[in-house]
């Protein structure tokens, strides 16, 4: 599911790096491994996964490989995360309706229990 490669390419922080780097523009591979101190190998394994995540695109240009940064698999996370947010909102809504309908016959109980009634007497009519 693309959704679970995006989250999983969101988990790690150089891999979030590399995407805040590439948010500002196109980059060489060289460019985006340069302030990591990892190997370009490393760096190269955690831009496949961005890759096959769908947030990076690869350009070729000669011998030099150029990064790009895609938004589209964020616009679809994004969708999801609405679409998950409103769901759980609508059910803590329900929640909180049934929990204060269940307090007020609690609070109604209560209060008939700790007041006993009145007897009402009857005026006589003179």
């Amino acid at each position: 599911m693309q959704l679970d490669d995006t989250l999983i390419a969101l988990a790690d922080e150089t891999r979030r790096a590399i995407l805040k780097r590439l948010a500002s523009g196109e980059a060489r591979v060289t460019e985006i491994a340069q302030p990591f101190e990892i190997s370009l190998n490393s760096v190269s394994k955690h831009i496949r996964l961005l890759e096959r995540a769908g947030l990076v695109r690869r350009r070729v240009e000669g011998r030099d490989h150029f990064l790009a940064l895609d938004p589209k698999p964020f616009d679809e996370l994004r969708a999801w995360m609405t679409r998950t947010r409103e769901f759980w909102n609508s059910r803590l809504d329900d929640l909180e309706a049934a929990l204060r309908a269940d307090d007020a016959i609690a609070a109604a109980a209560a209060s008939s229990k700790a007041k006993p009634a009145k007897p009402t007497r009857k005026r006589s009519r003179k």
